[in-house]
């Protein structure tokens, strides 16, 4: 069982930055791939970014590529998700999720773990 709780939410100005972590439990968090998802009200749940086994692929959306960056360090069992030049269309709950997998994991049907999430708003 993989237990995973995100932090680091909360309100920013729009192109300001905030760092999203998630502290997993599991053991051998080297075992699993990491992902970001998030989910704005009325929409559907959308993929981020994702980060292999070892931190060294990484992969991410079109919307958020050049601003953010997905990081891991496996012995604090951390992921962490810096987002930058962040806008509006940013404002989200934001999920971590794990699935047992060494490589990048872009489906989230893949991923059997997901942490209950942390609100990001952006004001404008």
């Amino acid at each position: 069982q993989v237990r995973l709780v995100e932090s680091g939410g909360g309100l920013v100005q729009a192109g300001g930055s905030l760092r999203l972590s998630c502290a997993a439990s599991a053991r051998a968090f080297s075992s699993y791939a990491m992902g970001w998802f998030r989910q704005a009200p009325g929409k559907e749940r959308e993929f981020v970014a994702a980060i292999n086994w070892s931190g060294d692929i990484t992969y991410y959306a079109d919307s958020v590529k050049g601003r953010f960056g997905v990081s891991r360090d496996n012995a604090r069992n951390t992921v962490y998700l810096q987002m930058n030049s962040l806008n509006p269309e940013d404002a989200a709950v934001y999920y971590c999720a794990a699935a047992l997998r060494r490589v990048v994991v872009v489906s989230a049907s893949e991923y059997g773990y997901w942490g209950q999430g942390t609100q990001v708003t952006v004001s404008s």
